[in-house]
């Protein structure tokens, strides 16, 4: 498995692709079969697992963490992302509705709250998961550096941040903000035109791909621009001799890691051998004339 460094932190990187766990309490799994999912992915080289603390009403990192127990030197193995700022309405978080808080207390509060359900010291990166219009970057930041200060986090990032949200956090840090997960895929190629991928590039920060299938409206979608997508996959597949159903998933993730920002797509799914299949897009060689087609099929036009 290839993997990713970051330019900006010598000794920070992650897998190439990272497994994303979102869906974990979906899978019905018990403990010793996640336990199972985990060792596997680890030994084929997806050593990056992407997490939140709201992911399954805020129990799949409970769950993360009772599987990780079964073995917790495979932690050594790990690099373990989160996420915090969403705050949903209910018991758990006792919010009346649903907003973002990125308030200091509310920070440090669910930075150990994830520490304890996982059961780790350390989370390796954590991200902010929403721009919060309401976000105080001075308190903020303070809390992100005592957090690291006090080994509780590795490394700082966001999610969903546009530059100028990613500029002002970043100007109150004294260390950088290595990674930003956003959604990209061939029905949501907008960050490559909005300045997003152009600013990864530029200050050498990770971009983390969530939802690369959209969803899985790329290869179920009915709508005129999943079946554009379909079509123009299914097209490449009998080009390449591939079975259309795993050739256009590794067609879709090879797609994104062609992209000079050396996205990390975050895979969710709980079914090794549709995960195994997927790895095998890093293998694949992509031309330039055949990413441009898958553009094209996605934005539904020539380019300009």
């Amino acid at each position: 498995m290839q993997r990713l460094q970051s330019s900006l932190v010598s000794d920070f990187s992650l897998s190439r692709i990272a497994f994303g766990l979102w869906r974990l309490t979906d899978w019905s799994y018990t403990p010793r079969e996640r336990l199972g999912l985990f060792e596997q992915m680890l030994d084929l080289g997806v050593t990056t697992f992407d997490l939140a603390d709201i992911y399954g009403d805020y129990r799949c990192e409970q769950a993360f963490g009772e599987a990780l127990k079964l073995n917790p030197v495979l932690r050594e193995r790990m690099e373990i992302v989160s996420k915090c700022s969403i705050r949903l309405a209910g018991e758990v978080s006792g919010a009346r509705i649903n907003h973002y808080d990125t308030s200091a207390t509310h920070v440090r509060s669910a930075v150990e709250t994830s520490l304890r359900d996982m059961g780790i010291e350390q989370m390796d990166l954590l991200l902010l998961h929403r721009p919060d219009p309401l976000m105080d970057a001075d308190a903020l930041a303070a809390v992100l550096e005592q957090l690291v200060a006090e080994g509780k986090v590795r490394q700082l990032g966001v999610s969903n941040y546009l530059p100028h949200q990613t500029d002002l956090l970043q100007s109150r840090l004294s260390q950088p903000l290595v990674a930003n997960q956003i959604e990209v895929s061939l029905l949501q190629s907008a960050p490559m035109f909005d300045g997003q991928l152009d600013y990864c590039q530029q200050h050498r920060v990770m971009p983390m791909a969530w939802s690369p299938f959209a969803g899985g409206r790329l290869f179920r979608g009915d709508d005129g621009d999943a079946v554009r997508v379909q079509q123009a996959l299914h097209a490449l597949c009998e080009s390449r001799g591939l079975d259309p159903q795993v050739g256009a998933m590794q067609l879709a993730v090879a797609w994104l890691l062609k992209h000079p920002a050396k996205m990390v797509p975050v895979l969710g799914s709980g079914n090794p051998e549709r995960l195994v299949a997927a790895l095998e897009a890093l293998d694949m060689e992509m031309e330039r004339e055949d990413w441009y087609e898958l553009l094209r099929a996605g934005r539904g036009r020539e380019v300009d």
